[in-house]
C-alpha cells in the first residue's frame, strides 16, 4: 500500500551543482541535505523543506523536463512568487486550475517546477 511520496528526483547536467545549490537553496529557501557517501560520489545534490525532498541527480545525456514536473504546495504564494522574481527566477502565473493559485518556474538547468496554493487556504499574517 502506498502511503506517501518520499521524494522527487530531477535530472541535471554534469557540473551544475553550484547553480542548483544557489537556486534550490537561496532562491527557493530549501536546505541542502547530505547524500549518503556512496551516492555523493555520483554528483548531484538533495534538498529539503519540511517534509518535501527534491533530489537532483546528474545525467550525462541531460535534457530538461519541460512538461513533467513536481507540483509543490506553498503558503503565501504571492509573497513566494515575489521572492523568486526578486532573486531572478522566472515566474509564470497560470489560472487554469480551478480553486488554486499557481505559477511555474524553471530551475537553472531548465527543469519545470509548479508552485500552487489552494484558494481556500488563508494567506499567512505578515511576519509569519
Amino acid at each position: 500500500m502506498l502511503v506517501a511520496v518520499d521524494h522527487v528526483q530531477l535530472a541535471a547536467p554534469p557540473g551544475s551543482e553550484d547553480r542548483l545549490r544557489r537556486y534550490y537553496g537561496e532562491v527557493l529557501g530549501m536546505t541542502e541535505i547530505p547524500k549518503p557517501p556512496v551516492l555523493a560520489a555520483r554528483g548531484g545534490c538533495w534538498f529539503q523543506a519540511g517534509p518535501v525532498q527534491l533530489h537532483l541527480g546528474i545525467e550525462a545525456d541531460f535534457r530538461p523536463a519541460k512538461k513533467a514536473h513536481p507540483g509543490l504546495r506553498v503558503t503565501g504564494i504571492e509573497a513566494y512568487a515575489a521572492r523568486l522574481a526578486a532573486r531572478g527566477a522566472q515566474v509564470v502565473w497560470d489560472a487554469h486550475l480551478p480553486g488554486h493559485k499557481r505559477f511555474y518556474s524553471e530551475d537553472p538547468v531548465g527543469n519545470r517546477l509548479e508552485f500552487l496554493e489552494s484558494e481556500s487556504e488563508p494567506e499567512p499574517e505578515p511576519g509569519q
